[in-house]
This record gives C-alpha cells, sequence and structure tokens, in this order.
C-alpha cells in the first residue's frame, strides 16, 4: 500500500512536527526583522559631550589627618558590641544611620541586625587606616579568633553632630576576605 503527501500531512503527529517547524521559523523571521529595522535605537544626544571654556573642576583628595583616638575606641566596641551580638544597646548608639536603617531601637535589640556577625571568640585584632580626614575616617580591620581562620572587613566611620554632640559612628561594616594564614608544617 502506497501512501501518499496527503496522507502523510493529515497524520495527527505530523501536523504537530509541523506546526512547531512552522512556529520556529516565524520567530526567527520576527526576531530577524527586529534585528534589521530596530538595531540603533539610541540617542546620540545621551552621549554627545559638551564643554564650557575655562579651567576645569579639579576634585581634591580630603586632607589626610592623624586618626582621632575616639575613632579607634568606636571600632573596637562596635566589634565588642553589634558584630558580636553583645550588648546590642550600646551598638545602637554606636552604629550610624546607614547601617540602621529603618531598624527601630526594638527591632535591634533582637540581634537580628544589617551587620555581618563575627561570634567566635576573638584572640587578636588589628586596625590599619585606609584614610583618615576631619570627619571620615576608612579602616581595614584584621580579626583573629582563637581557633580558625581570621576574617579582614572594611569599615567606615563618620563625625556626626556639632559642638559638644559631635561623636563617631561606625555608618559601615563589610567582610573582605578570609586571609591566608601560614602553618607550621614539620618536613
Amino acid at each position: 500500500m502506497a501512501t501518499t503527501s496527503a496522507s502523510k500531512i493529515s497524520s495527527p503527529r505530523n501536523q504537530r512536527w509541523l506546526l512547531w517547524i512552522s512556529a520556529a521559523i516565524l520567530a526567527a523571521g520576527i526576531a530577524a526583522v527586529l534585528i534589521v529595522f530596530l538595531r540603533n535605537t539610541g540617542s546620540d544626544a545621551l552621549t554627545k559631550q559638551t564643554f564650557t571654556p575655562g579651567a576645569p573642576t579639579v576634585v581634591k583628595q580630603p586632607k589626610q589627618v592623624k586618626l582621632e583616638p575616639e575613632v579607634r575606641k568606636v571600632a573596637g566596641e562596635f566589634i565588642l558590641t553589634a558584630v558580636q551580638r553583645k550588648n546590642l544597646g550600646r551598638a545602637w548608639a554606636l552604629a550610624g544611620p546607614q547601617i540602621r536603617q529603618s531598624f527601630t531601637y526594638e527591632e535591634w535589640l533582637s540581634g537580628d541586625i544589617p551587620v555581618v556577625p563575627f561570634l567566635k571568640p576573638i584572640k587578636f585584632t588589628s586596625l590599619k587606616v585606609d584614610l583618615s580626614s576631619k570627619n571620615y575616617a576608612l579602616l581595614e580591620m584584621l580579626i583573629i579568633p582563637n581557633a580558625g581562620r581570621g576574617e579582614i572587613y572594611d569599615m567606615e566611620l563618620n563625625k556626626i553632630g556639632k559642638g559638644d554632640k559631635a561623636h563617631w559612628v561606625v555608618n559601615s561594616w563589610v567582610p573582605r576576605s578570609h586571609p591566608t594564614i601560614p602553618t607550621n608544617q614539620s618536613s
């Protein structure tokens, strides 16, 4: 019995395949038309640079000043309170608005705060000053636990308030890396 082309196309299975192949060809055609006609929709007005006559504006780096002793004290207290999740009431006073975000004092005391914790007992901490100006400090903090690997964090502090009410707060506490600490191995 010979099969004809018409009977092959009338098969439900072949009709499904024909439908899928037609849909794929249609989608490829639509994509090609869109690529050809809508290739560059950008405006030169957005990328065009305009220059005004005169001297260029030079951004000056803030004057480096010696780190105030209060900054070291606040940094250490912040680690012992907020980071270690102890005495969160004191940690609230040390946290700046960028860390507090929209937390209320009661929410903060729950301990579920936006500060990366370091809960292991601390053996040693070290501080490196990356930047220190009149009202801003950027520090690298190395924390070594009694056992296990140490961690490095970046801490930003800002001086807020005026006059007698001026004080330092921590506005950022970000983990950076796990330093490689060599171990003594006998050969």
